[in-house]
């Protein structure tokens, strides 16, 4: 990884997370800590869940991410009707003109996309949520016994409501766990508001210009994975991913009476995979316990099962990840003269 292609591959994902980022703030006020994790995940070609009220420009956020990176982007609105099929596509009959013979024809659905927007994903039953695991999964789709390839790269980014509403129905654990990052979404500050006030209230035609293409996205995501990380770096993951399970014996005492039950192991290599992806957009060529600090609460708040006593005491998720945090020493590894890894010296 010190190789001058290499170099130049992270100085130019750099200056590309700033200017995307500077793209995106022509249209969207604040939320600059959800830009940063949706790249963060786009970048380790990972799939994002986005949690908040209506109104704060979730689905705004993620077809202007497309422009800016210029890539396919495809809305697929999540309604109680929705099919599987109106998801990944159907086999129709089309007649051969010139034989008169009838044979089957795929339609691709609106999941052939490079973004794909799942707009609401919990307003539709759980047989149509399931349409798009084998997709975020395998990146195909199956229809008719055939497999169909979907383009790349491709990006899942769903929005859901975190209010209880009739004909709402929970993503299963199992699709939660698909998803890389669960991005909350919070209400912007009086200051912002009254940007957004003056702003999308006025004549003013925003063009948003596209920064990266498919094929360099493609080649920059395989940069981050090349990222090396240091051991002290990947047990500090392991340990956060392994503390939140009660039955650890060294499970702290908060875990064991507010957690049915904690991460699974997609939680560690997302958390190494993520906080590399944020060390290249950093424009670092290393990875240090502060960036798996900084993805835990995006990456494990989806991971958690809380129980009833959680409920009782008023304790969510964010609370359990920021007391683990606490829990967790988070040192870097220096050797007897106090300098740091070699690892780190490769910038």
């Amino acid at each position: 990884m010190n190789t001058d292609d290499d170099l130049d591959a992270v100085h130019k994902l750099r200056e590309a997370f700033l200017q995307i980022t500077h793209e995106l703030s022509k249209v969207v006020i604040g939320q600059k800590a959800v830009i940063e994790e949706l790249l963060v995940a786009m970048f380790a070609r990972g799939h994002c869940l986005l949690v908040g009220v209506p109104g704060l420009a979730k689905t705004l956020m993620i077809r202007t991410l497309a422009e800016a990176l210029a890539l396919k982007f495809s809305r697929i609105q999540f309604t109680p009707d929705l099919m599987p099929s109106d998801i990944t596509g159907t086999e129709v009959i089309q007649e051969d003109k010139a034989t008169g013979e009838r044979v089957f024809r795929f339609v691709p659905g609106p999941i052939f996309g490079n973004v794909v927007l799942a707009d609401e994903i919990n307003r539709t039953p759980p047989k149509t949520q399931a349409a798009l695991l084998e997709a975020m999964q395998e990146h195909q789709v199956t229809v008719g016994g055939q497999g169909h390839p979907l383009p790349e790269p491709f990006f899942v980014l769903a929005t859901q409501n975190p209010i209880e509403q009739e004909g709402t129905y929970p993503l299963p654990e199992a699709q939660l766990d698909r998803f890389m990052f669960h991005v909350w979404v919070d209400y912007p500050t009086a200051d912002e508001e009254l940007e957004i006030i003056k702003q999308t209230t006025a004549d003013i035609e925003v063009k948003i210009t596209p920064t990266l293409h498919a094929e360099e996205i493609a080649a920059l995501t395989r940069i981050v994975r090349k990222v090396p990380v240091a051991d002290h770096v990947a047990r500090y993951a392991l340990a956060l991913s392994r503390l939140t399970r009660r039955q650890e014996p060294d499970a702290p005492e908060f875990v064991k009476e507010y957690v049915l039950w904690g991460a699974g192991p997609r939680a560690s290599q997302y958390l190494v995979l993520g906080a590399k992806a944020r060390a290249v957009l950093m424009g670092r060529l290393f990875v240090t316990t502060d960036d798996i600090r900084a993805i835990a609460p995006p990456v494990l708040r989806h991971r958690l099962k809380l129980n009833f006593n959680a409920d009782a005491a008023g304790v969510n998720a964010d609370e359990v990840i920021r007391r683990l945090l606490a829990h967790v020493p988070a040192v870097e590894e220096t050797d007897r003269n106090g300098k740091v890894a070699d690892v780190f010296k490769s910038a």
